[in-house]
């Protein structure tokens, strides 16, 4: 690559190497679009040199920003940060005339130029991105304000900025997971519901372990999360509210299991499966009225439902062929459509907030995978293989999968990892213990 490549140019590389085919007259005339789908690119190298503190009680702030912001762009495989003792140039001032020649003599190609001020209970972040080889600034600087225990927060947003402005996807940095924290022997585990950041960090645990929880699901908005527990002895669903903490039984249906719920778009929905006379249909929930109607009925095991994010449609896994299979019907219930083709077991399936694919595990050959399909089944795309894969969830951006996986013998253990749609990227998320069944939160407000 020559240096006057400007970085849209560079990008634009990245997009046929990554999509596999690309017109050259669309990537220079529309605006920069990364489709992650097949193919290895070479990330693209970055620089970011420290965030400058503007006053005395800014330093460590600055430089754990800082650190957050290159942890995220870098953890997305798509970016490479050049090391800080490669840097020729410093920065100490934020509003300084960028050296671009040094920049350039170190072919970084994306300069990302920070500063951090602190007063009183107040931090301010603020930063600015510059295409090295063209010496232009991209998009507009920003500034992020908020109390000095949102640092964290801070930083995923400036790394949110830069990597939309620079992939033209949705972002996913400032998002939360909630997830099964696992302790204690295999045969007798301890199992609590945890929320973390999407990297693992300020992780906070919401029930004692006193009960089994299983599947945490968040809702549209982020403030509440069903789940299935097992406080009575029996499998119900139930409903947590983060902003008070109480918890509530739903569709309480004396001696009858309930389980994998999950909210509808509009957040006033929940669909979930019940267990009644050794049949397990799916059935719809109004939380405000707390109506309940039945979407199918099919002498079969009929679980896991995820709408469509327009609403409009279900998924769900049923074995009514003889084996898991994946199925669509609309949201009013109904037979449903099979799109699950291949050879195999199918299941958990999750639609993507994009609308675009559907997630799921298959179990085929003794191994367990995580996979995508399009919504009518086509392209069936297999990420991963493992001795056991499972429980995808999507990124609110729908660019990246999270699943669990548990390793092999007596002594195996479940993890969260993280992959891209491309299978590119496998990255195991960092807990303090075993874990399972992670949901993603939308992107936080």
């Amino acid at each position: 690559m020559t240096r006057n490549r400007t970085l849209s140019a560079l990008l634009g590389i990245a997009v046929a190497l990554l999509a596999g085919v690309v017109s050259p007259v669309a990537a220079q005339q529309g605006p920069l679009r990364i489709t992650i789908t097949d193919g290895v690119i070479e990330p693209l190298p970055f620089a970011v040199p420290g965030f400058v503190p503007e006053n005395g009680a800014a330093g460590e702030y600055a430089a754990n920003i800082t650190r957050v912001v290159a942890a995220d762009l870098a953890g997305t495989g798509l970016f490479r940060e050049i090391p800080r003792e490669a840097h020729i140039s410093t920065v100490s001032n934020f509003d300084a005339p960028v050296a671009f020649a040094d920049w350039q003599a170190i072919n970084a190609q994306a300069l990302i130029v920070g500063a951090v001020g602190v007063s009183g209970d107040q931090i301010v972040v603020k930063f600015r991105l510059f295409d090295v080889f063209s010496g232009q600034q991209m998009g507009e600087g920003l500034q992020f304000a908020g109390t000095p225990g949102t640092w964290r927060r801070m930083a995923h947003k400036v790394a949110d900025a830069v990597y939309s402005r620079i992939t033209g996807e949705g972002p996913y940095f400032d998002s939360r997971v909630v997830y099964v924290a696992e302790s204690g022997p295999k045969n007798q585990r301890v199992k609590r519901l945890a929320v973390m950041d999407y990297d693992g960090a300020n992780v906070s645990y919401l029930t004692d372990g006193a009960s089994i929880v299983l599947a945490p699901r968040f809702s549209p908005t982020g403030n509440q999360i069903l789940f299935t527990g097992y406080e009575s002895g029996f499998p119900r669903i139930y409903l947590m509210d983060l902003n008070s903490m109480g918890v509530q039984a739903l569709a309480q249906t004396e001696g009858n299991m309930t389980f994998s719920p999950r909210f509808a778009p509009d957040g006033r929905t929940v669909v979930f499966s019940l267990e009644r006379g050794g049949n397990t249909d799916i059935y719809a929930l109004d939380i405000g009225s707390g109506s309940v109607r039945q979407l199918t009925n099919s002498p079969s095991i009929e679980t896991a439902p995820s709408f469509s994010p327009d609403g409009s449609q279900i998924v769900f896994e049923s074995d009514r062929s003889g084996t898991q299979q994946i199925y669509v019907m609309p949201a009013s219930g109904g037979e449903g459509q099979r799109i699950s083709n291949g050879p195999g077991r199918y299941g958990t399936p999750v639609w993507s907030p994009q609308g675009d694919y559907i997630a799921f595990t298959k179990q085929n050959a003794g191994r367990f995978h995580i996979g995508v399909m399009r919504t009518d089944g086509s392209e069936e795309r297999l990420l991963t293989a493992s001795f056991l894969d499972e429980g995808p969830t999507w990124a609110p951006n729908g660019r990246v999968i999270m699943f669990t996986r548990e390793s092999a013998g007596a002594g195996g253990q479940a993890a969260l990892f993280s992959v891209d749609i491309s299978g590119r990227n496998l990255r195991q998320i960092p807990t303090d213990g075993p874990a399972s069944d992670p949901a993603w939160s939308p992107l936080l407000p």
